[in-house]
């Protein structure tokens, strides 16, 4: 189980690191100065986000077919 814990710890870093990327996003568009690579910085843990969260999403179903799939 330690690697669940690992997972959900990165998520929660990872929900950080994109509430930072947007608020950069949001003084650079204000400011004037946005640029493609503030874009991208946004995009990159949004689509890390996406990933350990469909992970935690799918985990207890993973945990019901295997205690179904013992039982059966």
């Amino acid at each position: 189980m330690h690697w669940n814990r690992w997972i959900r710890q990165t998520h929660r870093w990872l929900s950080m690191a994109f509430t930072v990327a947007i608020l950069i996003n949001l003084v650079a568009i204000l400011r004037g100065h946005y640029t493609r690579a503030l874009g991208v910085a946004a995009v990159v843990p949004l689509a890390l986000l996406f990933l350990s969260g469909m992970y935690l999403f799918v985990l207890p179903y993973a945990a019901k077919w295997r205690t179904a799939g013992r039982a059966g």
